[in-house]
């Protein structure tokens, strides 16, 4: 099995540029990067905190938070389609058997 190729990439959260390696593309690691940055802008301009440590803690649980979020409603909507398919499959079986 081959190896997968990691790359390092430059990425600027916050202020401070970090080297991260990964398999993914660097656009793929630039977009993380924005994201992350974006949010701890947005969370340090609403909380006067110095400390980017607990401004980054807040970040990460904001975005665990939206992605939980996300899964709650893929779920949901999971649930939704299988309820509709079962419904469907109903009304199939009895037009053929008509």
């Amino acid at each position: 099995m081959a190896a997968k190729s990691t790359t390092s990439t430059a990425v600027e959260i916050f202020g401070t540029v970090y080297h991260v390696r990964g398999e993914q593309n660097p656009e793929y690691l630039q977009k993380l990067a924005r994201l992350v940055d974006r949010k701890m802008h947005e969370i340090g301009s609403q909380v006067p905190m110095v400390d980017s440590g607990k401004i980054a803690i807040l970040a990460a649980l904001n975005l665990a938070d939206e992605l939980v979020q996300c899964n709650n409603q893929q779920e949901g909507e999971r649930v939704e389609i299988m309820e509709k398919v079962a419904e469907l499959t109903g009304v199939l079986s009895e037009a053929l058997q008509a």
